[in-house]
């Protein structure tokens, strides 16, 4: 369903990427924003359903500038592997490239961003301050807390596990407080990457609530 793609950025730098296109004509667009495993088989498989439910789906290889090509699994070593890329994290490129993706796919229709880990924590960040965007939805990303302070410009969603060792309930509640106009929700018992059906953390039953409201949000907000 989906194919390499080549993206170009604000700066002329060129990164890689995955896109899908629906069978028919697309209801809109949805850029999808990796975790630190790259735009790997799981990301590629998002995008993939994104495009059954009639979305251009598109995921920018946001890592191009430090390791072309990465991707990884989710065993301990290559979790342990691909913890470097975000050791510090040069937000304003990763921002960059997610904009050349949006500009990729505004032609279509009304675009959305979909993000898990780093990437949920990006979405949040380009609702804030990137153009072209109608939706944005942040799956457990753990620095929306520090760019909480940031109002995002379009209808964004949120999702939490409850038992996410990385992203404390404290953490979400200071969110919530400081952004009442966003919609977040928290899933009691699931854990961090509970959305990825590859990592030992999958939470079926948490998933199985979080990506109908994903789509049904989706679907809300990207309308010609």
């Amino acid at each position: 369903m989906g194919h390499d793609i080549k993206l170009t950025a604000s700066d002329s730098f060129q990164l890689g990427g995955y896109r899908a296109d629906p069978a028919a004509a697309p209801k809109g667009a949805v850029v999808v924003i990796q975790e630190i495993f790259g735009v790997n088989h799981h990301i590629r498989a998002v995008c993939d359903r994104l495009a059954g439910e009639g979305y251009v789906a598109i995921a920018p290889a946001i890592f191009d500038r430090v390791e072309p090509n990465f991707q990884s699994g989710y065993s301990p070593d290559e979790i342990a592997v691909a913890r470097k890329f975000v050791a510090n994290p040069d937000w304003a490129a990763m921002l960059r490239d997610t904009q050349a993706a949006i500009d990729a796919v505004k032609d279509v229709g009304p675009v959305g961003i979909i993000g898990f880990c780093l990437g949920g924590s990006i979405a949040y960040a380009a609702a804030t301050k990137l153009s072209g965007l109608s939706a944005a939805i942040g799956y457990y990303g753990g620095a929306v807390v520090r760019f909480a302070d940031d109002k995002p410009q379009v209808p964004t969603q949120l999702h939490f596990g409850e038992k996410d060792a990385g992203i404390p309930l404290s953490d979400v509640e200071t969110i919530r407080a400081k952004r009442p106009d966003v919609e977040i929700y928290v899933y009691p018992g699931a854990q961090h990457g509970f959305h990825c059906d590859e990592r030992p953390s999958y939470d079926k039953a948490s998933s199985d609530i979080a990506w109908p409201r994903s789509l049904d949000f989706l679907a809300k907000h990207l309308k010609k």
